[in-house]
């Protein structure tokens, strides 16, 4: 016993020998001792230590309401069965007594325990969360671990004497007892991957955590939108995207109608979930190559193994087609051989359709999940870079970082392992190629590899026509977004024609490079298109020249393998070019987030009592130049005015406390600043959203802010008080209004320190008073304020003044000091009593004006009240139909736009098209039925197999030879006939390639000369109510589709389309049974693909919808930065930024599910079709009824068919997507309402002085907007003297600038008439009036381009006329110090401050040499003594002239002959300033006083 060890210990336990006591194999199996012992007892005893771990788990008591899923019931049950199947098992054991019964025993038992173990970890788990999920996935692998046991005991079983034997009936019943223990892991698998739970039971819904059902079982119908796509689904759901199918019957009702009915995305792939894990993966300062590589680089790599997979599964179906062709050739074959053909067909296609499809949809995942991280990184960057990095970038180059430069990037993930793959795929063809037919292959390559250098020279020169297209399309674009947003003045000024002209320039050099594309392009189609047909030639004609004997199997194998050798040649170029456009991406984006952030922590220094400390600051936008300060202190509380003349870098100043401008030198520290800028920035959102700003709602400080910023009468009259939508950038709000709106924003953010930045200058002088006294100095008494004005009246309030000159601070001190220096004409200041006194006396005015809480301010410009489809009507005001929102087209696309494209093409050439395209495939079908035709008629064929890997490797296959003295006439003649057709289908090829790029060009300028043509004839009222960037979408991304996207998809849609149908015919033909099952199948993939479209059509358009507000609200982040930034809101607009993308993601996401459902239908037709063809042709060999050569062409073809069935339907959906472009072009194209283009014929033509005089007459003039809206004007009859200064007055909504848009046709007249000269001006052609007429507007607009351009951009007048009027405006020194006239001004006049654009559009007014001029409050922005001087240029220049004046400043129209007041779009006085203010009852008066003047 001393000797007794581990080795004594197995021995006897196993009944073997002392020496070799654990064998591992005995008598050819695995030994009986190794197989209970490492592969029963221990993986028994594991199993029921891990179950034993599930037995503590939390109990759910909400779950125990619904019966259990039958899924766990059944494995209850198989768990049960088998322990009780041991527990026999035992017993028998036990009374057989065999020498190996303890180590049976042993084994039993652990197996016994393991199962019961197991029992009740199911029956603890079913109270659990788990309850409504499979469970945990390590249950069914530890049940997995228990059947090499029971393979190896049976197997022993069978193969020893007695187990199957009746006279021995223990040892059967314990043969019987091990069959039967197969039955519960079976049943416990099955019921793992199909776990029986009902799809409204079984959905995992957004808020249920803990998988509790919130929603009732009974409900039929569940909510989409409330569904987690995919999570938790089981095996065979995820194989067959069966967690779709809720989503695509509620697509096919037609109720997919909001992005809110999508599915959520699974966790994983949620936003917030990918950037959080992406952040976490960007540590310290590395490449962003370097971080996706960590992010995502992992799970993308794995991919790559099944993409090997997939690869080698391609080749089966040649190799299988090449077997089953030669069975077909032999006579006397066995059928097992077809047969197993035939399922190995069935076998090889259908893995891998599977694998393919499961490779496509986890990389898409991927490629989400990037994108997901990318757009999210690339927003959060530009809300902390800083103001002078930020200057670097235009607005568009930073949106097309989120839009292009991301997608391009993310479509890397696409072509990444088409890379590799391609070159892996091309070099088996070639190997199994010549395996087929020996050397003779090498000719075909030879032409193959010739056209790849000439491929790679036709890519470079379509990447570079690109590049350069894409270069003119932007500034198209560009050139198209200034028209747009300066559409007013263009009309104003009779521009159209010149600006349709710069267009029309832009895309005629467009289309020259778009040309170069499409032609090149169709080199690229018909090289690839005539390839397999020059291969296949070149390759038989070389292998009967070499003597050898072509056989059935030979022609179809190798033209199967042509096929697949196409595909990597055709697509490497592509696959490589999209690499490098990629990278080019990459390090664009890389750039930009290279730039320094904003750190205010170093900006600023902290001081208690200061609250802006200036001390000696330098800064600038880009390079230290200004503007400069010395040592200034303002004190916590008190109000500081900052003055000077225009343009010396007031507004600087503020972005240098708040941050935005680069600095040099500066100590000062503020969090978060009440911003009101100059040009007010809106949200697209609510008035009430706009005011809140993100801050939570209360109600008395919103009242107040509301009384304070003079916005309660505006809110009276808004359709939806304050939750009327505003429009992109208060596109709906008049210029006060937006003002106001902004400065009341910067009131209810309750800050410190407040920069307001001359939000006075847009309102009129009563308005301005109200704000000053309720706002400025009421609501934000006790805070900082530093005020940026041109108001001298109101510098006597401040306690300190700044007055600043090019970009300096000159002086600062008290109002006392400063004001002699900037004032026009000092005069005696009243004081604060006197102004209330006055105004005490003035409350008269509030019979005509409406109350004194003020958004009564003779405003910019009464702008026509947005049409009231804009919103909904009612008091309930919650959901207003948002002005913003564009309205998503449903159902399938019209007929009329299939006819659009078809007429825009030219009926004659798209004939023609169709045409060639049936020509081409014919001969192609031909040239094929001739080769089997050729083989069925060859006799004496010599039969040869495909040899993987040649015997001895010996250098060419085993081939029949035939002496060539021999190649017989009927040789010649067949080579003779097919070469023949070949070169007819390479004729008819290049015709179809070369019509279509003909007929692309003709359609993309056709379709675009209609739509601008149409654009520029609209009404305003149209760009008044319709955001600039839906418009713009017309111009850039439609057109983008209707030029590039739309011939490309449906050149291949028709190619895939004439294509099945040649295939169809010839596989009918060869095989008229194959008939039988494609006709079951044709209707299966007819309902698939309409059960597909409906949702896919839906999921598309709520893509497009959804990926609107990305951009967009990005853009306007862009926009407004300063205000966000100063307001300390940027982590709010990240989150709505990531609400938004994680809307479109979702839409994405299940687009992508979608296509992949469909993909694996068709898959699986096509496998079905394949097998089908292999089955009934190896029946038919049996009755010997079946020709080899046409059933090897009807196999080749069913090869290709499942990727034409899915490129058919993508095609066709993509097509119809493309075509919403085109619908959406024509939509503009015949529906914009127009402006009456041509004048009255029965009137003669004008002369050519009209008008002479300047004579304006309004008789009875009555003007609305719309139906149903208030008369803007209404009755309006007066007339104005030749040559006389006339100024108007009147609060927002009387009708003061509708007088000029009535004078100026922009808005036609209802009833009554408008005379010029005693001309009725309705009888007027539009061009010749506008042209006649000359007015400055309120916002003044400069085009991008030269001073030169922009004041005369028809290039009438000599320089010395321009540089005159610059004169006269004075702006010379700023233009000399520019540069001159070639000056460029920048993108909407950014090198000009907001006064001097202003003054250059009062010089472009001075050039037209009017006879009547119109101005609109156009010196709001400009400082006194300037305004004084320009008062006095107009007075000289326009001397003899009409001048009709709207007037904010009451001083500015104290000198005209006549003062014009207007209520509600009437005429309430009109008179001599003088006699208006002698009179008692004179509203004028009232004004006048109010103002002390």
């Amino acid at each position: 016993m001393s000797d007794f060890g581990p080795a004594e210990l197995v021995a006897g336990l196993c009944h073997t020998d002392e020496r070799n006591p654990f064998s591992l194999w005995q008598d050819g199996h695995v030994s009986p001792c190794f197989n209970q012992l490492v592969l029963g007892a221990l993986p028994h005893a594991g199993t029921a230590v891990f179950c034993a771990c599930y037995l503590g788990v939390a109990r759910c008591s909400l779950l125990l309401q619904a019966p259990p899923p039958c899924g766990w019931t059944l494995r209850l049950v198989a768990a049960l069965l088998a322990a009780l199947l041991f527990v026999a098992d035992v017993a028998l054991v036990g009374v057989v007594q065999q020498g190996d019964m303890y180590l049976d025993l042993l084994t039993d038992g652990c197996a016994v325990l393991a199962w019961l173990v197991h029992f009740s970890a199911i029956t603890v788990l079913q109270k659990t969360s788990f309850r409504r999920t499979r469970g945990p996935p390590l249950l069914p692998l530890l049940v997995l671990l228990s059947v090499p046991n029971l393979v190896v005991t049976l197997t022993i079983y069978c193969k020893t004497d007695g187990y199957l034997n009746a006279t021995e009936p223990l040892k059967l019943a314990r043969f019987v007892l091990a069959s039967a223990r197969t039955l519960p892991p079976l049943v416990y698998l099955l019921a793992f991957a199909f776990p029986c739970i009902s799809d409204s039971g079984y959905t995992l819904y957004i808020n249920a955590v803990d998988g509790s059902p919130l929603v009732p079982e009974s409900r039929l119908r569940p909510d989409t939108g409330e569904m987690v796509a995919e999570d938790r689904s089981g095996c065979g759901s995820r194989l067959f995207y069966l967690w779709l199918t809720p989503l695509l019957r509620r697509g096919q009702r037609g109720e997919l109608d909001r992005p809110a009915d999508v599915y959520h995305l699974p966790r994983k792939l949620r936003t917030s979930v990918v950037c959080r894990y992406f952040h976490q993966c960007w540590e310290g300062d590395v490449g962003l190559l370097r971080v996706l590589h960590k992010a995502f680089g992992l799970r993308y790599y794995l991919l790559g193994v099944l993409k090997v997979v997939v690869n080698m599964l391609s080749f089966t179906g040649p190799l299988l087609l090449s077997g089953l062709v030669t069975f077909m050739e032999e006579d006397g074959a066995p059928v097992s051989r077809g047969a197993w053909c035939a399922l190995g067909l069935f076998a090889t296609t259908l893995l891998s359709s599977v694998l393919r499809n499961f490779f496509v949809f986890e990389v898409s995942k991927v490629a989400l999940s990037a994108r997901a991280a990318l757009v999210s990184a690339v927003y959060g960057k530009a809300l902390r870079v800083s103001g002078s990095g930020l200057a670097s970038f235009t607005l568009g180059e930073v949106v097309n970082l989120m839009s292009t430069d991301v997608d391009r990037v993310v479509n890397f993930f696409n072509s990444f392992h088409e890379l590799w793959s391609l070159p892996f795929s091309f070099a088996v063809a070639l190997y199994l190629l010549y395996l087929q037919v020996g050397v003779a292959f090498l000719g075909g390559l030879g032409v193959a590899l010739l056209l790849v250098p000439l491929n790679k020279l036709l890519a470079s020169r379509i990447i570079s026509n690109n590049r350069d297209m894409l270069r003119y399309k932007d500034s198209r674009v560009k050139l198209m977004t200034e028209i747009l947003f300066g559409i007013r003045v263009i009309k104003f000024y009779n521009w159209e024609s010149h600006f349709a002209q710069k267009v029309a320039d832009c895309r005629q050099q467009e289309l020259s490079h778009l040309r170069a594309i499409k032609y090149l392009d169709a080199m690229c189609v018909y090289t690839w298109a005539a390839l397999p047909v020059v291969i296949s030639i070149l390759t038989f004609v070389t292998f009967v020249m070499l003597g050898h004997q072509l056989t059935a199997a030979k022609v179809f194998t190798t033209l199967a393998l042509v096929g697949m050798l196409i595909i990597p040649l055709n697509s490497f170029p592509w696959v490589l070019n999209g690499i490098l456009e990629s990278k080019v991406s990459l390090e664009r984006i890389q750039r930009f987030f290279s730039l320094t952030n904003q750190n205010l922590q170093a900006h600023y220094a902290l001081d208690d009592r200061t609250s802006v400390l200036l001390s000696q600051g330098t800064f600038s936008w880009q390079r230290p130049d200004g503007p400069d300060q010395n040592h200034r202190r303002v004190l916590q509380g008190s109000l500081v005015v900052v003055v000077g003349e225009v343009g010396c870098g007031k507004s600087s100043l503020l972005a240098a406390v708040a941050g935005e401008l680069h600095r040099w030198d500066l100590n000062s520290f503020q969090v978060g600043f009440g911003l009101a800028s100059q040009e007010p920035w809106i949200q697209h959102a609510s008035v009430r959203d706009n005011i809140l700003f993100g801050k939570d709602y209360d109600p008395d400080l919103y009242q107040a802010v509301v009384q304070a910023c003079a916005l309660a009468d505006d809110l009276n009259v808004l359709p939806n008080g304050d939750k009327t939508e505003v429009g992109e950038n208060g596109v709906t709000l008049s210029g006060g209004q937006k003002a106001r709106l902004a400065l009341a924003r910067a009131a209810y953010m309750d800050k410190d320190v407040y920069l307001l930045d001359d939000p006075l200058a847009a309102v009129d002088a009563d308005v301005a008073e109200h704000l000053m006294q309720k706002c400025v100095l009421g609501l934000l008494r006790g805070k900082t304020r530093i005020l940026c004005t041109h108001r001298i009246e109101f510098v006597d309030r401040a306690d300190t003044v700044v007055l600043m000159e090019n970009g300096t601070i000159v002086k600062t001190g008290p109002p006392a000091e400063i004001l002699p220096l900037v004032e026009a004409a000092p005069k005696q200041r009243k004081n604060d009593h006197n102004v209330k006194e006055k105004r005490g006396k003035s409350s008269g005015l509030d019979s005509v004006f409406g109350s004194k809480s003020g958004a009564a301010e003779p405003d910019d410009d009464d702008e026509p009240g947005p049409p009231a489809d804009l919103w909904s009507g009612g008091d309930d005001g919650d959901d207003p139909e948002r002005s913003g929102e564009e309205q998503k087209l449903a159902g399938g696309l019209a007929w009329r736009v299939y006819q659009t494209y078809w007429a825009a093409m030219g009926g004659a050439l798209a004939s023609s098209v169709l045409m060639s395209l049936l020509l081409m495939q014919a001969s192609k079908n031909v040239s094929d039925w001739w080769l089997s035709h050729w083989i069925s008629q060859l006799k004496n064929n010599v039969f040869t197999h495909l040899h993987l890997f040649p015997p001895r490797c010996l250098p060419p296959p085993p081939l029949q030879t035939i002496p060539s003295s021999n190649v017989s006439a009927d040789v010649r003649f067949y080579l003779t006939v097919y070469t023949s057709i070949a070169a007819a289908n390479t004729v008819f090829t290049a015709l179809r390639a070369f019509l279509f790029a003909y007929g692309a060009i003709c359609a993309a300028t056709a379709v675009h000369n209609r739509l601008l043509d149409r654009v520029l004839k609209a009404t305003v009222t149209f760009f008044d109510t319709t955001p600039l960037g839906r418009v713009l979408n017309r111009f850039s991304s439609d057109l983008y589709s209707v030029d590039d996207s739309l011939p490309f998809i449906l050149n291949i849609l028709l190619a895939n389309a004439f294509g099945l149908l040649g295939m169809l015919v010839v596989m009918s033909y060869g095989l008229p049974w194959v008939l039988v099952p494609l006709l079951p199948l044709a209707l299966l993939y007819h309902h698939t693909q309409r059960f597909y479209r409906h949702t896919s059509r839906e999921l598309k358009r709520l893509c497009s919808l959804t990926l609107s507000p990305v951009y967009s609200h990005f853009s306007e982040t862009l926009t407004g930065l300063a205000t966000i930034r100063a307001s300390g809101s940027t982590a709010r607009f990240e989150e709505e930024s990531a609400k938004r993308l994680e809307q479109n993601q979702r839409c994405l996401f299940l687009s992508n599910a979608a296509m992949q459902w469909l993909d694996i239908r068709l898959q699986l037709i096509g496998v079905a079709v394949v097998t089908g063809i292999a089955v009934i042709a190896v029946v038919q060999h049996q009755f010997h009824s079946v020709d080899p050569g046409l059933v090897g062409l009807s196999l080749s073809y069913a090869l290709s068919i499942t990727s034409l069935l899915s490129g058919l339907i993508f095609s066709f959906a993509q097509t119809e997507m493309q075509l919403v472009s085109v619908e959406r072009t024509e939509e503009y194209s015949s529906g914009l309402p127009t402006e009456p283009q041509h004048q009255n014929a029965q009137v003669r033509p004008l002369p050519s002085a009209w008008p002479e005089k300047g004579q304006v007459e309004f008789r009875g003039a009555v003007l609305s907007y719309r139906d149903g809206l208030p008369n803007a004007l209404d009755g309006v009859s007066l007339s104005v003297r030749p040559g006389e200064k006339v100024g108007v007055v009147g609060r927002t909504g009387s009708g003061k600038s509708t007088l000029f848009l009535a004078l100026f046709r922009m808005v036609e007249l209802n009833r009554g008439q408008i005379l010029l000269d005693g001309l009725d001006l309705s009888a007027v052609g539009l061009g010749q009036l506008r042209s006649r007429l000359a007015i400055i507007p309120q916002d003044p607009f400069l085009f991008s381009g030269t001073i030169r351009e922009n004041l005369d951009p028809c290039g009438r007048q000599p320089d010395e006329q321009l540089l005159d009027v610059l004169d006269q405006c004075h702006l010379s020194p700023v233009v000399e110090r520019m540069g001159g006239l070639d000056a460029e001004v920048g993108e909407r006049g950014k090198c000009f401050s907001v006064g001097q654009r202003q003054l250059l559009c009062l010089a472009r007014a001075l050039l037209t040499q009017a006879k009547v001029l119109c101005i609109d409050e156009a010196t709001a922005s400009v400082d006194q003594r300037t305004d004084k001087l320009l008062q006095q240029t107009i007075r000289e220049k326009f001397q003899d002239k009409t001048v009709l004046t709207i007037a904010h400043r009451i001083n500015t129209i104290m000198d005209c002959d006549r003062v014009l007041v207007m209520h509600a779009g009437k005429v309430v006085e009109f008179d001599t300033p003088l006699a208006l203010c002698q009179s008692d009852q004179s509203v004028f008066r009232r004004l006048v006083a109010a103002r002390g003047e």
